[in-house]
């Protein structure tokens, strides 16, 4: 069984490689993910799969994990570097942001992104 770090880096790597399977593959069928780009959450994986069809069709994110902590309410903080291009390559943010991840059995049930 992956360990959370393990589950999460699978995670950040599928998402930059584009794999959406293979990030689907670590989250549960009803995840909850925040919408990043237009606010609010999405539900489940046909929904996760359209919203990051419909995010990578106008812009290039890349995010990397800088470093990993569990709180006392169980969830993982994900301290992470993210850079967002535009389709032409031009840098639209480069920043350092933080994402919580609840996991339950080896499935990411929940993503959030916190506001500092």
């Amino acid at each position: 069984m992956n360990t959370d770090e393990e589950i999460i880096r699978q995670a950040y790597d599928a998402f930059n490689a584009r794999n959406i399977d293979a990030v689907l593959a670590v989250l549960s069928p009803d995840v909850v993910w925040a919408n990043g780009m237009e606010g609010g959450y999405v539900h489940g994986h046909t929904e996760l799969r359209e919203y990051w069809t419909r995010q990578w069709q106008i812009i290039n994110p890349h995010v990397e994990p800088l470093s990993l902590t569990r709180e006392a309410s169980g969830q993982v903080r994900v301290a992470v570097h993210q850079v967002v291009r535009d389709l032409a390559g031009t840098i639209l943010a480069d920043q350092n942001v933080v994402h919580t991840y609840l996991i339950d059995n080896g499935l990411v049930r929940h993503m959030d992104i916190v506001k500092e």
